[in-house]
């Protein structure tokens, strides 16, 4: 019997989060994988080296490339005028940015994208969850830890579904179409629309007819799901498109008791352990999803019970009696405000300490700052920190304490630029009946935000 020749495919950028998770994929699939990269982190590093795929040098070695490659996945890391990426083009290689590959790993299946400025990861791991609590077969792609799941993306030959998290921006430095339209959905939700990504979309305008593509690509026969509180996103789905099944969500009813929230619905009180609008919005769309693919609201009210929230997404990091310390990848205007909302409706009878690292290129922007005016009133301590570092790192112009007071219209806005300085305000505080939320993409400069909780619940 002859042995079937296993594909060799070669990562431009293999350390990146989304790309060192498909390089395991592909390696846990039996395929040959190799990749180089500039600098790897962790915990990139560390899963890479587990399997065996870890480059043996940091750098670019363009005579890695030979023939023998069938596919070079070609990270957003890279630059254009990458060596490796110069000599796969002189060998005529296929050169596939990431959601390209995932679509050709998925041709045969059934494909479910969920897309939006905020929300989707949360609505894909809910999905996720739900269908694995079944035994479901299917494959997925999404963008941050699991409960339950070893891996950020999986890929296999039988699954007859994939679960995608689509997201708007950029596919590759040589493809600057969104990762969203590669996708080619035949399931597609959209949980909510906020300017983001102003390197790319410089106007609202340009986010926005990105949207509007996604919902346009909707094959005939495909059902688009959507949030209809969302003005921006209702006006775009509710669009006459021939053929396809559109279905809107909202709030999903429900009611908090003693910091419990309980979905209400016609099987009685459900409990979860996700809360705030923002959540029981998209666990609504979840629940629609699903109800497209097979599972019963029955079925997703028992499995929903059990789900506690992709990694930083309202994340505790500790808690006692009194406090409980959060942390949340929120990184802009829509999402701040969110998400301090939903603590506080959590915690009526707590104070809380809300701070958030302006960290991504648009909120370090001045022009795009403006976008954060009343988002940040809701905790009875706002805080706003951001580095002159990362401004210096992403060639950014300087940012005054006085420039983010103004944009955020909260005079009793408190602003550090030092995470020593930050940190001490922290731990002079008394914490009695006081909740800490912590938001960022980043990591406030190095900040041990575990060893910090410690100390401010020892205190």
């Amino acid at each position: 019997m002859e042995s079937i020749e296993r594909q060799r495919v070669h990562f431009i950028a293999v350390g990146g989060s989304a790309m060192h998770n498909l390089a395991i994929a592909l390696h846990d699939k039996n395929l040959i994988v190799t990749g180089s990269d500039d600098e790897i982190y962790e915990p990139s590093k560390s899963r890479l080296q587990n399997r065996g795929i870890l480059p043996q040098e940091i750098g670019w070695f363009p005579d890695k490339l030979d023939n023998t490659i069938d596919a070079v996945i070609l990270g957003m890391h890279a630059r254009p005028d990458n060596p490796e990426l110069q000599r796969a083009k002189e060998l005529g290689l296929p050169v596939y940015s990431y959601p390209e590959y995932i679509y050709q790993q998925s041709v045969d299946k059934q494909r479910i994208v969920i897309a939006g400025s905020h929300g989707k990861t949360t609505i894909t791991s809910m999905i996720l969850h739900v269908l694995k609590h079944f035994n479901r077969k299917f494959d997925y792609l999404v963008g941050a830890q699991i409960e339950g799941f070893e891996t950020m993306v999986k890929l296999s030959e039988d699954a007859p579904i994939i679960v995608i998290e689509g997201d708007e921006y950029l596919s590759s430095p040589i493809d600057r179409r969104p990762k969203f339209l590669h996708y080619k959905h035949h399931i597609g939700l959209v949980s909510g629309i906020a300017w983001d990504h102003i390197n790319v979309y410089p106007t609202f305008e340009d986010y926005v007819r990105q949207f509007d593509l996604f919902a346009d690509s909707t094959p005939k026969g495909g059902t688009l799901v959507y949030d209809e509180t969302d003005d921006l996103v209702a006006v775009i789905c509710r669009k006459e498109r021939e053929d396809v099944f559109s279905q809107e969500y909202a709030t999903h009813k429900h009611k908090i008791a003693d910091g419990q929230t309980y979905l209400v619905t016609e099987h009685g009180d459900v409990p979860v352990q996700v809360f705030g609008e923002h959540n029981m919005r998209n666990l609504n769309g979840a629940r629609m999803v699903l109800s497209r693919i097979g599972i019963s609201d029955k079925q997703f009210y028992e499995a929903i019970q059990t789900f506690r929230g992709a990694a930083n997404r309202l994340e505790i990091v500790a808690k006692n009696n009194s406090t409980v310390i959060f942390k949340d990848f929120a990184h802009a205007p829509s999402k701040l405000e969110a998400t301090t909302k939903a603590v506080k409706e959590q915690f009526p009878n707590r104070q809380l300490v809300a701070c958030m690292e302006l960290h991504t290129f648009s909120s370090l922007n001045k022009e795009f700052l403006k976008q954060y005016k009343d988002t940040f009133n809701t905790a009875e301590e706002s805080i706003v920190y951001y580095s002159p570092k990362t401004l210096a790192h992403k060639k950014m112009p300087e940012l005054t304490e006085n420039d983010v007071r103004t944009a955020f219209n909260n005079k009793n806005l408190i602003v550090f630029t030092e995470n020593e300085a930050l940190q001490k305000f922290l731990l002079q505080k008394n914490w009695q009946n006081k909740n800490l939320l912590l938001m960022s993409s980043g990591n406030y400069n190095g900040l041990d935000l575990k060893q910090l909780s410690s100390q401010i619940l020892n205190n």
